[in-house]
Formats: C-alpha cells, sequence, structure tokens
C-alpha cells in the first residue's frame, strides 16, 4: 500500500514539474522569466514558436505522468516518455557550452526531477516482481 501511495506522490511531483513549463504556451511573455532569454531581433518569432511548442510537449509529457499516477496500466510509458524527455534535454544541456543560469537552473530542476522518477520506476519494477 506504501509502495502506492509512494509512487503516486512521485509522478505527480515529476509530473507537474514537466506541466508548470507548459504555461509558456499560453504566455509567452513569460519565456525570458522561463529561460533567462529575450526574444527580440530578427529570429524572434521563429525562436518563441519553438519555445511554445516545446512548452505544449513538455505539458503533454506532464499531463500523461499526472494520468500514470492514478492509472498503473500508464505507469511504464509515462515513465519512460518523461525520462527521454528530460534525459535528452540534460544531454543536450550539459553538452553545450555557455548555457545562461536560468536554463542551468533548468537543468537542475531536471536532474532531481530524473532521479524521482527512477525512484518511482524502481518501485513499479519492485511491485512488478
Amino acid at each position: 500500500m506504501w509502495i502506492d501511495r509512494l509512487t503516486t506522490a512521485l509522478l505527480v511531483i515529476v509530473g507537474a514539474v514537466n506541466l508548470l513549463p507548459s504555461f509558456v504556451a499560453l504566455a509567452p511573455s513569460r519565456i525570458t522569466t522561463a529561460y533567462g532569454i529575450t526574444v527580440d531581433g530578427a529570429d524572434a518569432a521563429d525562436l518563441t514558436v519553438l519555445l511554445r511548442h516545446r512548452a505544449v510537449l513538455l505539458g503533454l509529457v506532464g499531463i500523461g505522468l499526472l494520468c500514470a499516477a492514478f492509472i498503473p496500466s500508464l505507469r511504464v510509458p509515462a515513465m519512460v516518455a518523461g525520462a527521454v524527455s528530460m534525459g535528452t534535454f540534460l544531454l543536450f544541456a550539459y553538452a553545450t557550452p555557455g548555457l545562461n543560469s536560468a536554463t542551468m537552473r533548468v537543468a537542475r530542476i531536471d536532474i532531481a526531477a530524473l532521479a524521482l522518477l527512477a525512484v518511482a520506476a524502481v518501485l513499479v519494477w519492485r511491485k512488478a516482481r
């Protein structure tokens, strides 16, 4: 019983971490706050569209993880999607020199969320045995 409750709590936390940036899709003025960059200049429209699209995709991952918190049959695919999403961001972030402090803050948050997701995965695996 405690394994189920802990797994649910972990998936809710990781889902929320992924869902929060999705508000950039509806409020592109928050891009500067979220990522520490300005979207001015010649490529501003392109960058804004790309970041808003990223926000939608993160929202989908977040919703999937939140649903998986309460629907056990969704847990494995949602956790895989979350791990791939956060893992690739971390790979890109740490392979790219010169990122600003806001982007590195996002990377640190993703490290923590990925660790929580790993704990949830172990709990799901343990229960399935």
